[in-house]
């Protein structure tokens, strides 16, 4: 998956030949250097750490994440970019704190669940810190703001909870609070309304709201059965915005076809059932709780990119694992899947008849 995504990254990254004040070799170096490189080391260290010792140190991690998160805030520290404040700069590159935040997010939560399992039926021990730790996460996400994110992690924690034996009623009542959460934000920010409305009708504004998604469907269709071929997309040149960011997908559509896109969501999905097969043989409920945590995240974030992509959901600003630029999202990707790993080193086999 890393080196497939990082050729058809490469290939997406031509197109910022066509465009000012953009530099083809400084993008795919970071992504390569920090992104490839970098996530495969820290995926090595990480698979090699005893995965019960996370849980030692659960609420450091948990806080130390928020706080390097608000650090965004910090001026001459914090970096913005199309009116949202999500990255630090380090003068030598950025990086994008909330992706480590998800880390932590997923390793606070499996302790908390793991440690009142017997419990969680108890809207005390259940509803209650889960409404709370999301709500603490969900504040600072939203001042940043970083509505998807906060909206994948919650699909996460909602994930974990049930997996920890969260009755249905709590479920719902989730469901319903994030249902006002979304209204509310929807009316209090334009662009997450415009986002509905396109997704409604896109093409009701052909130059404005619906152009990403527009130019993203001429794309995927111009790829047809079997695409035009490596680093052959058209509009990946001048057309797509961010060819190398949300809308990666519609230049790996145009260049692979319908056949490429096929091959890619069967490798998420079995990805993704690798991960959940982990979870039912971990040694512990901890365990099960992690992996349930960040396969959940990275199959969530790859279907609503893919979805948005195709009109099948509202656009996301979600970058595409494994593929999309962002040397910090690819470490974090990496560095959960190397827990993920080391649950699996430790998982037992159930005999069945």
């Amino acid at each position: 998956m890393v080196a497939g995504g990082f050729l058809i990254f490469s290939s997406a990254s031509l197109g910022l030949m066509a465009r000012d004040g953009a530099s083809f070799t400084s993008v795919a170096f970071s992504q390569f250097a920090f992104g490839v490189v970098g996530g495969g080391l820290t995926l090595l260290f990480i698979s090699n750490v005893y995965y019960r010792n996370w849980r030692k140190y659960a609420f450091y991690i948990f806080i130390l994440s928020l706080i390097a998160t608000l650090a965004v805030f910090i001026p001459g520290i914090g970096m913005s970019h199309a009116g949202a404040t999500r990255w630090i700069d380090l003068g030598f590159t950025t990086v994008q704190p909330s992706e480590f935040l998800k880390i932590g997010f997923v390793i606070y939560l499996a302790t908390w669940f793991s440690g009142v399992h017997g419990k969680i039926g108890n809207w005390k021990y259940g509803l209650l810190p889960f409404g709370t730790i999301v709500g603490i996460v969900g504040a600072v996400m939203l001042l940043q703001p970083d509505t998807d994110t906060f909206l994948i992690m919650v699909v996460s924690g909602m994930a974990m909870f049930l997996t920890a034996g969260a009755k249905w009623r709590d479920i719902g009542l989730i469901i319903l609070a994030g249902i006002i959460m979304i209204i509310i934000v929807a009316v209090s920010r334009p662009y997450i309304m415009d986002r509905f409305t396109t997704f409604m009708n896109p093409d009701a504004d052909l130059l404005g709201s619906g152009y990403q998604i527009n130019q993203s469907l001429i794309a995927v269709g111009s790829g047809g059965v079997s695409g035009r071929g490596f680093g052959q997309s058209i509009q990946k040149f001048e057309y797509l915005p961010e060819p190398i960011g949300d809308s990666i997908f519609a230049v790996y559509a145009e260049e692979f076809g319908f056949v490429g896109t096929v091959i890619l969501i069967i490798s998420l999905v079995f990805l993704t059932l690798r991960g959940y097969r982990t979870a039912t043989q971990a040694g512990d409920i901890f365990g099960t709780l992690l992996v349930v945590g960040f396969m959940t995240i990275i199959i969530a974030q790859a279907f609503l990119n893919i979805g948005a992509m195709v009109a099948l959901a509202p656009l996301s600003g979600l970058p595409l694992p494994f593929i999309s630029h962002g040397g910090t999202a690819l470490m974090a990707t990496l560095a959960s899947l190397g827990i993920v790993l080391n649950v699996s080193k430790y998982r037992t086999f159930r005999k069945t008849t």
